[in-house]
């Protein structure tokens, strides 16, 4: 049986309470944008692209994606975890602007960031001879969520436009062909790089990898739980080296340490049933190496979700003969 339609009163007092509904859900809804991309740089990679990029607002903001624009036009949308892109298919000795906004889940899209300029060098007709590698390669920790490289200039038959720093083999930094030093942000506490350098020209002909630098970051201290080893020592003697740590509260006991020497893993030192360490830790590392040579040493364990956690205090020392 087909039903009475409510009066055209009934509809339009509806339409106010759903109104009202909807606006009052809005009022409690996110509204408040992330804060603005900072440290924007854009860095031409050859004549005909540009390596822009910049830092990820703070994780609060609940950034869920970000735009780049080119003079004003948007030409690239990217996820949250990702803060560089490259623009290709440029115009060689132009001027360009590049600028970035983030956006949330919600939406809502910050202002956008303050504009970075760059101009494209002048191509270089049939230039097919890339660069030699940067001859050497050293860095060092800027806290525990930074690292400081530097390495020796390249050269090339038409000249260096940008260096790359790769981590793990992926680019995760371009700096200015004038450049021999860079700051790589957006790193883990606690944990164990290693860091090449390829020179590039204005053609996008890559060097091969520079020497390696392995850096460790310190850790966070204001990181909980804390996750390292702690009073670690070692000790050497002839033909062996001891090491003694307390084990890091992470929830259960730990089992597995991953050795570190010279900055490179050596060794994971496994504890089987009935032998895992509840406090005071020791392993014996035997060495073939001759006296005098110097180690530096430190550890981490593995923490219960199976990552690896921050590293111990690093320990150097002389082995003996």
């Amino acid at each position: 049986m087909r039903g009475t339609p409510p009066p055209r009163r009934a509809w339009a007092a509806l339409a106010l309470g759903l109104a009202a509904t909807l606006t009052a859900c809005g009022a409690d809804g996110d509204t408040e944008p992330p804060h603005t991309p900072a440290g924007l740089t854009a860095q031409a990679g050859s004549a005909t692209s540009v390596h822009v990029m910049w830092r990820a607002p703070d994780t609060a903001d609940g950034v869920s994606g970000y735009q780049v624009f080119q003079d004003g036009r948007l030409v690239r949308e990217l996820p949250a975890d990702k803060t560089m892109t490259d623009i290709a298919g440029l115009t060689p000795r132009t001027a360009y602007s590049f600028t970035v906004r983030a956006e949330d889940g919600a939406g809502n899209r910050s202002p956008l960031s303050a504009p970075a300029e760059v101009t494209t060098p002048a191509a270089k007709a049939e230039d097919h001879q890339a660069p030699t590698a940067p001859p050497a390669t050293t860095g060092r920790p800027e806290g525990p969520r930074a690292v400081r490289l530097s390495w020796g200039a390249a050269t090339d038959d038409t000249g260096v436009t940008a260096y790359d720093v790769y981590q793990a083999g992926v680019r995760v930094h371009t700096a200015s062909g004038a450049d021999t030093g860079t700051t790589v942000t957006g790193l883990q506490p606690g944990t164990a790089y290693e860091f090449t350098v390829r020179a590039r020209d204005g053609s996008d002909n890559s060097s091969p990898d520079g020497p390696p630098a392995a850096v460790t970051t310190p850790a966070d201290p204001g990181q909980a739980p804390q996750t390292a080893p702690g009073s670690f020592t070692a000790t050497a003697s002839p033909g062996t080296v001891e090491l003694a740590w307390t084990a890091p509260d992470t929830g259960r006991a730990t089992s597995e340490y991953q050795l570190y020497v010279n900055d490179r893993p050596v060794t994971v030192i496994q504890f089987g049933a009935g032998a895992v360490p509840q406090d005071r830790a020791t392993y014996r590392l035997t060495t073939t190496e001759p006296g005098g040579t110097v180690w530096t040493l430190k550890l981490r364990a593995r923490l219960p979700d199976g990552n690896w956690g921050a590293f111990s205090e690093e320990r150097r020392i002389l082995l003996a003969g």
